[in-house]
C-alpha cells in the first residue's frame, strides 16, 4: 500500500528472504501478473541476468520510504540502491499505472501467511523480519 495515495501497489505479494530465495527469484518465470510483487529482503541491489522478461523495481529503506524506481530494466542488467533496504519487484509497465514516487512510504498492510498479520503500524522491515520467525 501506498501510504500517500491509499492505493495498492500489489494485491498479491510473495516474500524472498533468505538467501536461496532471493538468489532465486522471479529466474525460472515466464512472467509476473501486473498485480503480483514479489519484495526481497533484505536487497539492496538486483540483476536480471537470465530473466525472459522485464521488471519495474521499487527500492524501499527500513520504514518502507521509497528510494529509487527502476522502470522497464530489461535482461541482463543491474539496478541498485546503497540506501535500500529491500526491492519491491513488479511486471514491467506497472509502475505507471500505480503513482509512486521517490519519498513515498510503503507499508504491507496484511500477509496472509500463517499466523502471520502484519499491522500497517509496524515498519516494512519489522513486518519482514516478523515473517522470518514464522
Amino acid at each position: 500500500m501506498n501510504a500517500r495515495s491509499g492505493r495498492i501497489i500489489a494485491s498479491a505479494i510473495e516474500v524472498a528472504l533468505t538467501r536461496l530465495a532471493r538468489n532465486h527469484g522471479l529466474l525460472d518465470r515466464a512472467g509476473l501478473d501486473p498485480a503480483s510483487a514479489l519484495v526481497l529482503a533484505p536487497c539492496f541491489m538486483i540483476h536480471t541476468a537470465s530473466m525472459r522478461f522485464p521488471i519495474d523495481v521499487i527500492f524501499v529503506d527500513r520504514s518502507g520510504r521509497v528510494v529509487r524506481m527502476v522502470r522497464d530494466l530489461r535482461a541482463w542488467r543491474i539496478a541498485g540502491s546503497l540506501a535500500a533496504y529491500a526491492t519491491i519487484e513488479l511486471a514491467a509497465g506497472a509502475l505507471a499505472s500505480r503513482d509512486v514516487v521517490v519519498g513515498d512510504h510503503l507499508y504491507l498492510d496484511t500477509i496472509a501467511d500463517p499466523g502471520s498479520l502484519v499491522s500497517r503500524q509496524r515498519s516494512f522491515s519489522s513486518a519482514l523480519d516478523g515473517l522470518r520467525t514464522t
